[in-house]
């Protein structure tokens, strides 16, 4: 959004129009109390060059961007077709208004209809909603509406293997849902959760169990196993998915039995920005699509038999009751959701086939050549797609030199799992050809 401050000719002709003198009879209404007097200490204005100037020198101090990355664990190195930005950069894609209001245009509701279609595609379930802050908030709202599905059942079931970012913010959310209960299963020596644990603990007070599909130690979960448990006592199963682009290759989370999924979409053509924007991707089952929160854009025809798309569901207390709002998400991240609609229509279905099985064939040669020499071994036995867990004596030590020899070799697990200060999680992605695994296990001395 460009910012295009006013000028006093336009100050002059605005005041004019409502009737005012000056802008002191325009808040004259504001009691002095609350008005800053005050001058605001601001430096004085730059010049273009001298903006351009600063910015490269505070650029500079991001030693990290010069950095070969292996850094993963919820935001993923990707490459994105210019052809992306270029195509969100149309004037008319850009609005200062909540871009999905039922007056918006029929273009913006059409794009967020086929977000909704991909996602629905990607995760094998018949809706999906126009998107969400991210994958963490995506998956504290699945959390609320298995409460909601099941009010007489408290317990949410959270797999320990799931992003620690995540249970955190399914925490959060929940301190304010009545007498909810939160259990975290632990994981075995494959990487995945403990299945005997989880065959002891859900029971009728059972809402959900929510797992990590694949995890955050990049392992995949037994989906199909899973749901059996959870079915059996009556309780949902929800996924969450961090690196969406395992979608591509993985069995659905509704063909295994999911009924809700959600994820993160920072991968389809959404660039590394320090931790955001990202996209929150949100699918479940028809039957449950009242209880499903944000909003829904549809496909209708007028009596002509054009075709037009609709605002059709918006259960925020905006538009319904507030006691029957499902959540307080006002806005999603349009320009994203939009990034990513575009990112995935021009792969297409064969397309992000290959890319993920890019993706899954340079992890595996990196998992053999880092743990070739013996130094390094694998932390877990379970399957994996683009993200590894390595094990190894002096695990942080040899990360530190990594990054003093220019490579961000990978994110130490120790400060989420103290049992596995020695391991630390590397992603590997189309980006890193063999030249940079060869730097990767040079600098890991692998």
């Amino acid at each position: 959004m460009r910012f295009i401050p006013h000028s006093p000719t336009d100050v002059a002709e605005m005041l004019a129009a409502v009737g005012v003198a000056s802008l002191d009879d325009l808040f004259r209404d504001i009691p002095d109390a609350l008005r800053a007097t005050g001058a605001i200490a601001l430096p004085p204005g730059l010049s273009e060059q001298e903006v351009r100037r600063r910015l490269a020198e505070l650029a500079a101090r991001n030693d990290g961007a010069t950095h070969l990355s292996f850094l993963g664990a919820g935001a993923y190195p990707h490459f994105s077709p210019a052809v992306v930005d270029n195509l969100l950069q149309r004037a008319e894609f850009y609005s200062a208004y909540t871009p999905y209001q039922p007056e918006v245009s029929q273009g913006t509701l059409q794009a967020i209809f086929e977000f909704q279609t991909l996602v629905a595609m990607l995760f094998g379930l018949e809706v999906a909603n126009a998107s969400m802050y991210d994958g963490a908030s995506a998956t504290a709202e699945a959390a609320l509406m298995a409460l909601r599905l099941a009010p007489k059942r408290p317990r949410i079931v959270l797999a320990r293997s799931l992003h620690p970012h995540y249970r955190a913010t399914v925490r959060t959310y929940l301190e304010g849902a009545g007498d909810s209960e939160l259990l975290e299963a632990p994981f075995g020596a494959d990487g995945r959760i403990d299945r005997d644990w989880l065959a002891r603990h859900v029971d009728p007070r059972t809402s959900a169990v929510i797992v990590g599909y694949p995890n955050v130690f990049g392992v995949v979960e037994d989906l199909r196993g899973l749901h059996a448990i959870a079915a059996a006592q009556g309780a949902l199963l929800v996924t969450a998915t961090a690196e969406s682009l395992a979608l591509a290759l993985l069995q659905s989370p509704g063909d295994c039995g999911a009924e809700i999924a959600v994820g993160e979409g920072q991968s389809f053509g959404i660039p590394l920005s320090y931790g955001g924007p990202g996209v929150g991707l949100f699918a479940t089952r028809s039957k449950h699509v009242r209880s499903m929160p944000g909003r829904l854009v549809g496909e209708a025809h007028d009596d002509a038999g054009r075709r037009g798309y609709v605002l059709t569901l918006a259960t925020r207390e905006q538009h319904i009751r507030r006691e029957r709002a499902t959540s307080n998400i006002c806005t999603n991240h349009g320009l994203v959701a939009l990034a990513a609609t575009v990112y995935l229509c021009l792969h297409g279905k064969h397309g992000l086939r290959q890319l993920a099985h890019l993706n899954l064939t340079r992890a595996h040669r990196a998992a053999r050549a880092l743990t070739a020499g013996g130094r390094w071994r694998m932390a877990f036995d379970g399957p994996f797609f683009n993200e590894l867990a390595l094990r190894g004596a002096g695990a942080q030590a040899a990360l530190d030199a990594a990054r003093a020899d220019g490579v961000l070799a990978g994110v130490p697990l120790g400060e989420w799992y103290p049992e596995l200060d020695d391991a630390f999680l590397v992603a590997v992605t189309e980006v890193h050809d063999d030249a940079a695994l060869l730097r990767l296990a040079r600098a890991l001395g692998a």
